[in-house]
């Protein structure tokens, strides 16, 4: 029983204040997550929507819909936990801070720039295979692990 008391109130007592909420949820909004989600659940939604060609192009517009408000309410989901989750691992002194510098023009525009930057970084480097590349040099090396993952 005291111990159930005791977890309480630490648990009580680390919770981040409203200001520090608050705070947490607008650095998220200016976070990588805010930038990659859309960009994820466009190709995702571009996905669905090629997966099903018997679909009228009414009915692509509505799945697409679809997609476009399931994709909003998961992101305010994560958005909120990754705010939380700032607030919680944060002072309110350095989330004022960061949040300060996250909200600059210039890092208004590297956001706005971040879905060309990745694309175009992406397309430079080709495919990737890192478990692929990490088992071959690991083979070679030790005569291991030399069958290919499917």
């Amino acid at each position: 029983m005291i111990g159930t008391m005791l977890v309480a109130m630490a648990l009580q007592a680390a919770a981040p204040s409203t200001e520090a909420e608050l705070l947490g949820r607008r650095l998220a909004d200016a976070g990588t997550l805010a930038v990659l989600v859309p960009l994820i659940t466009a190709k995702e939604t571009e996905e669905l929507v090629a997966a099903h060609k018997e679909l009228s192009e009414d009915e692509k517009a509505e799945l697409r819909a679809t997609a476009k408000a399931v994709a909003a309410r998961e992101t305010g989901r994560l958005l909120d936990a990754e705010g939380h989750a700032y607030a919680a691992a944060l002072s309110v002194v350095d989330l004022r801070a960061l949040v300060a510098a996250a909200e600059t023009s210039a890092a208004v525009r590297q956001r706005a720039a971040m879905p060309g930057v990745i694309a175009a970084t992406m397309t430079s480097i080709g495919k990737l295979d890192f478990k692929g590349d990490v088992l071959k040099l690991f083979c070679a090396n030790t005569g291991k692990a030399c069958v290919p993952i499917e």
